[in-house]
């Protein structure tokens, strides 16, 4: 496997930030990545894993090794009268990967459309988009163990899904902990579809779309075609302006906690959960504090979507990944202080 040196990473990143990696491997195979493991001249090396750069601020150059991540494959291991098991490399792209179960006749997936990044870095972040999560369509994957070369496979249980959030974001913690955070590289993984598929609707850019078209019973594609019209009304594509998606999680609070704020605020945007807790709308939170539009350095809020921090510079003067943590942090502070609620944010910041 070619090890590169030195190599820019602004075009690896989907926020467009400039940096650069110490060293970058690409890894197309278990096998290479296991070569690499136990090659003399790169294990005592740093790791970090690259997916599609879709989930990342880099506030500066990495000086690990780079592990990005390049698994192709798609394929059906079974259907039964239950449902269809459906597997993909971890570095095919997810939206495509969507798009192709869809195209085969294997609808389950069709919530989760558009958003960016790949099959790989999937289980890690938990994803989700209108009333789906990743976690309710997972059957397994396969990764390798960085420290040892040795593969292993995980199920739902032991992946520890969280919201927006897995065994993958946690450091090991003791000798015996599980935290797989900087420890695994996922290599393929395996989605569960059930038969008789029934689409979920509960969102009101759903209900919305159905009231608009007349549709009230669509078909797996007519609801894939209707997030992917809903989420380029309003958010950028990262091929046009840099960004990372979602920068802050939308924040759950008590029943009593959201009383208090409506009392405040009556057209906070929230959500009961299934636990009795209420999510707000942490977009809805930050427009509130009055940060749509507004930028800080080369770092700013999109206009159509508070919840996107977006790249305001150009290909020659980017915005740093420090710019996107001091406006990051600015509204952070303007949440707290209004509404008593700390915002965490989404990506991973290296």
């Amino acid at each position: 496997m070619l090890v590169e040196n030195h190599v820019a990473l602004q075009r690896l990143n989907t926020f467009g930030i400039a940096a650069r990696a110490h060293r970058l491997a690409r890894v197309r195979s278990e096998a290479e990545l296991q070569a690499l493991i136990r090659h003399p001249d790169w294990r005592a090396d740093e790791v970090f894993v690259l997916g599609g750069g879709s989930n990342i601020v880099l506030t500066g150059d990495l000086r690990a090794l780079v592990l990005k991540v390049e698994v192709a494959g798609r394929r059906l291991l079974q259907e039964t009268d239950k449902g269809w098991l459906v597997e993909a490399g971890a570095g095919e792209p997810w939206h495509g990967f969507v798009a192709w179960t869809l195209a085969q006749g294997w609808p389950g997936l069709e919530n989760l459309a558009l958003i960016p990044g790949t099959v790989g870095a999937s289980p890690v972040q938990n994803i989700g988009a209108y009333g789906v999560e990743l976690q309710d369509r997972f059957h397994g994957l396969d990764a390798i163990d960085l420290e040892t070369g040795e593969p292993f496979s995980l199920n739902a249980a032991q992946c520890g899904f969280g919201y927006r959030d897995s065994v993958f974001k946690h450091a090991r913690a003791g000798a015996h902990g599980f935290g797989l955070a900087g420890r695994a590289l996922i290599t393929r993984v395996r989605f569960w579809l059930p038969k008789p598929w029934q689409p979920v609707l509960g969102y009101l850019d759903l209900e919305r779309k159905m009231a608009e078209t007349g549709s009230h019973a669509p078909s797996a594609q007519q609801v894939f075609d209707w997030i992917c019209d809903i989420r380029r009304a309003k958010l950028p594509d990262p091929a046009v302006i840099g960004n990372a998606g979602s920068f802050f999680k939308n924040p759950t609070v008590t029943p009593e906690q959201c009383a208090d704020i409506i009392g405040r605020d009556p057209k906070v945007v929230h959500y009961p959960m299934p636990d009795g807790s209420i999510k707000l709308a942490a977009g809805w939170l930050i427009d509130a504090c009055g940060w749509k539009g507004k930028t800080v350095g080369h770092a700013g809020v999109y206009e159509k979507q508070a919840l996107v921090l977006v790249n305001r510079g150009d290909a020659e003067h980017p915005c740093t990944g420090g710019e996107v943590m001091t406006l990051a942090k600015a509204i952070q502070t303007s949440v707290y202080e209004r509404f008593g609620i700390r915002l965490e944010p989404e990506p991973v910041v290296v």
